[in-house]
């Protein structure tokens, strides 16, 4: 029922006020990062000679409920610049958990627990991602661009924004050989996969977002789904997947998996069931490949050896498994 009359609500939760929140809830010096990340990005901004309350009134994130006559710093102040204690405090079911997962199907590689303030989270979360992804050359306009990165910044801002803080329910990223994905507690306008020919951005939280922009942490409202059609098919020819409802999901493809699975028609037989068990299980060694056919090892290396020649695969012995490239 709260989620029902939540979705119905005209008005945002980000801009809750705490009125007994006070500056030292707050970290300053990242109000200060803030202003000279909109100064880098644009020379005149408005923000450059604002004192630091001068900043946070500009930016919507301390005002005065009409309603009610609380004044203070808002969610969303607190989300962007509080302590640890203050967010604890203020919005105790944010947590946005980060995880690698290659060999330990089961759990996990690398794991970690993002509890900090959304500017911190930010550099957390894309560090993470550049620690577990490849960061493949691509050349756009003749201009060297890391298209990894714009994936990733697109798919961070977008998992801390764009997400329901009312909600306990605590946002995922997770790594895998193949792709990334996120699931976060949403506030839907609307049920179903999410086309760019016929999406309509809806703003769900309008102050987080526009500071967001102002930084240069994202672009205009809803620029990021045409960005990850765009970079993702450069990245990996593949599209991502966007599927809204209570629990917003987003996955992109890290290799084009369908693209492999279709080249895989052109095996032999006894190279199609190789492929078979490498798809089923990564980890499986040479031993157990030969083993499975009934035929030697030295017979089955070569023709996983021809495989190769079709199929984009590679065996990682750092990480022991299968790669799809």
């Amino acid at each position: 029922m709260a989620n029902i009359s939540n979705r119905k609500s005209t008005t945002y939760t980000e801009r809750t006020v705490f009125p007994f929140a006070t500056e030292d809830d707050l970290c300053l010096d990242l109000v200060r990062k803030a202003r000279q990340m909109a100064v880098n990005k644009y020379k005149e901004h408005p923000w450059k000679n604002m004192s630091d309350m001068e900043l946070l009134k500009s930016a919507g994130l301390y005002e005065k409920d009409r309603r009610s006559g609380k004044e203070g710093y808002n969610m969303a102040c607190i989300l962007l610049f509080g302590t640890k204690e203050a967010i604890l405090s203020c919005v105790p079911g944010y947590k946005t958990d980060a995880i690698y997962r290659v060999e330990n199907m089961d759990r996990y590689d690398d794991r970690l627990i993002v509890e900090s303030n959304l500017i911190e989270s930010y550099s957390l979360l894309m560090e993470f991602i550049a620690k577990h992804t490849n960061d493949k050359f691509f050349l756009i306009d003749n201009v060297s661009v890391s298209v990894r990165s714009a994936i990733a910044r697109e798919v961070v801002s977008n998992l801390l924004v764009h997400r329901e803080f009312a909600s306990a329910f605590p946002a995922k990223l997770i790594i895998e050989n193949d792709k990334i994905y996120t699931e976060n507690w949403n506030r839907a306008q609307r049920f179903g996969k999410i086309e760019p020919q016929d999406f309509t951005p809806y703003p769900k939280n309008p102050i987080l977002a526009n500071f967001f922009v102002n930084i240069g942490y994202a672009d205009s409202l809803g620029s990021g789904v045409c960005n990850l059609y765009k970079y993702t098919k450069i990245y990996s020819g593949g599209e991502p997947d966007f599927e809204e409802g209570d629990v917003f999901k987003l996955t992109v493809p890290l290799v084009n998996t369908e693209k492999i699975i279709a080249k895989s028609k052109d095996l032999s037989e006894r190279q199609a069931k190789i492929f078979d068990l490498i798809k089923q299980d990564k980890s499986i060694t040479m031993d157990l490949i030969a083993a499975e056919l009934g035929v030697s090892k030295k017979t089955a290396s070569r023709e996983v050896q021809e495989i190769k020649k079709i199929c984009p695969i590679l065996y990682d012995k750092k990480q022991k498994q299968w790669v799809f490239r």
